[in-house]
């Protein structure tokens, strides 16, 4: 298992410039557990001691407001990685993390992790980058949900899903496993009701194409993204 696992993580972007040698002994030490759909991965406000990379499946990173309503705050899919905060602050869980299919998910305890980054710099640079683009991502959201209504609201969640996870098709960008519409009014802060209405009414522009659970944007969008992009 090794091997595979050495294969994951030259993909992950912590691991960017890190020694094969010093990679394949991280490989080596990894756990692995298995978590099936709907299970928490980690809670918020428990104590944090590992690193979790994602092996197989998808997760979902959220928090409860006041009122008991989910608010998603990320959806991460194989090759993404969660839990780097509580390693590097030592306070607890800022979050919950649910798989939302059965998952697998590779552990590398903070122990681990303080002496991976002793002789690997640069994976502490890595950690900083990523934790810089996830909060930019943060301040990206909120000005969303303070500027933009629920038509733009959806239509950013698009553009950031053909970003992220879009293969370019002839008749525009296809994503293969778009969330729930639950999910989606869960990151924008409406109900899956108006963001039914939403994307009922970008069908009938032709602005996408429901295809069970892919969802296929039209070259109206595509030049959104490369705008989007280019900004």
């Amino acid at each position: 298992m090794s091997n595979d696992h050495t294969e994951l993580l030259q993909k992950v972007s912590l691991f960017h410039e890190v020694d094969p040698e010093e990679l394949s002994r991280i490989a080596g030490i990894l756990s692995t557990r298995d978590v099936t759909k709907d299970a928490h991965i980690v809670t918020q406000d428990e104590p944090g001691d590992a690193l979790f990379i994602i092996a197989k499946g998808r997760v979902k990173v959220s928090i409860y407001g006041d009122n008991g309503r989910e608010v998603i705050l990320g959806l991460l899919k194989a090759g993404e990685f969660f839990g780097e905060m509580s390693l590097l602050d030592d306070l607890p869980r800022s979050a919950n993390v649910i798989a939302v299919e059965d998952s697998t998910v590779l552990i590398l305890k903070r122990e681990q992790f303080a002496a991976h980054i002793n002789v690997s710099p640069a994976t502490a640079l890595n950690v900083m980058a990523e934790l810089s683009r996830r909060l930019r991502r943060a301040d990206e959201i909120i000005g969303n949900l303070a500027t933009l209504d629920v038509y733009g609201r959806v239509a950013h969640i698009m553009i950031d899903l053909a970003k992220k996870d879009g293969e370019e098709v002839e008749e525009g960008i296809l994503i293969r496993e778009r969330p729930t519409q639950q999910d989606i009014a869960s990151m924008i802060g409406t109900s899956r009701e108006t963001v039914s209405r939403v994307l009922s009414e970008f069908q009938k522009r032709g602005f996408v194409e429901m295809r069970g659970r892919e969802i296929l944007l039209s070259r109206k969008f595509a030049g959104e993204v490369a705008g989007q992009s280019e900004s």
